[in-house]
């Protein structure tokens, strides 16, 4: 990252929270902190309504005083596609499976390592940058635009998360073709796929849900048991 990017920590552990401030400064990471869900709501739409102060990412902790985390995620995404890392409780799946299904982009479980959230974090930011050939820009009914990072079906409006558009971005340049989990997994959230991680699942089952709404078949994204994910040919 060439310039420092602006990050919104919703979490209510202030120690954490000022060892991360200190950690992230030395990666051009400006971290400003929320110590619940509210705070955090109105911080955000706050610095939305400002001119170019906008956040580039939120880490958002899924245990908050006040309203929960799921909560908090499920505002955010009523009104805003902003990247969005859970910080969740070790060894609960079922919260990380429900944060991904309400659109959070990934997730990393308590306690981490700093670097390893550097290094999601920095994932995240650089995948804007990141462009599939232009040539494979659509498959059938659907279409994606890398400059504005927008996609449609059938030339109606496709509202996904960054990693959903990354994903069906990956599925479009196969033309066709089996992507693997550890492709996606690279691509869409810049980690290697970790076997029983179930994210990059969940994340197909949201672009399925959103294809089907705008008029999709049930398997326009099937799957090949085992190995990953294809788009269905006409």
């Amino acid at each position: 990252m060439d310039t420092y990017k602006k990050i919104l920590l919703i979490d209510d552990d202030v120690e954490l929270g000022n060892l991360l401030c200190d950690f992230l400064s030395h990666h051009q990471i400006n971290l400003e902190i929320a110590n619940s869900g509210e705070d955090g709501i109105e911080l955000l739409e706050q610095h939305q309504a400002s001119i170019n102060s906008s956040f580039d990412l939120i880490i958002l902790d899924i245990m908050l005083p006040g309203i929960s985390g799921l909560e908090v995620l499920k505002a955010i995404r009523k009104k805003n596609n902003i990247p969005i890392i859970m910080l969740t409780a070790s060894g609960e799946d079922h919260d990380r499976i429900l944060g991904l299904e309400l659109g959070a982009d990934d997730y990393l479980p308590k306690p981490f390592n700093s670097q390893e959230l550097v290094a999601r974090v920095k994932a995240i930011l650089r995948r804007s940058n990141n462009h599939h050939n232009e040539k494979n820009d659509s498959f059938g009914d659907i279409r994606i635009s890398q400059e504005n990072r927008k996609a449609y079906y059938n030339d109606k409006d496709l509202i996904l998360t960054g990693t959903e558009f990354e994903i069906l971005g990956c599925l479009i340049a196969s033309q066709g073709k089996t992507v693997s989990k550890d492709k996606l997994s690279e691509e869409a959230l810049g980690r290697q796929f970790i076997p029983y991680d179930r994210s990059i699942d969940t994340h197909i089952s949201n672009l399925r849900a959103k294809l089907k709404n705008k008029g999709a078949p049930n398997d326009l994204i099937y799957s090949k048991r085992g190995i990953g994910y294809a788009l269905l040919k006409d």
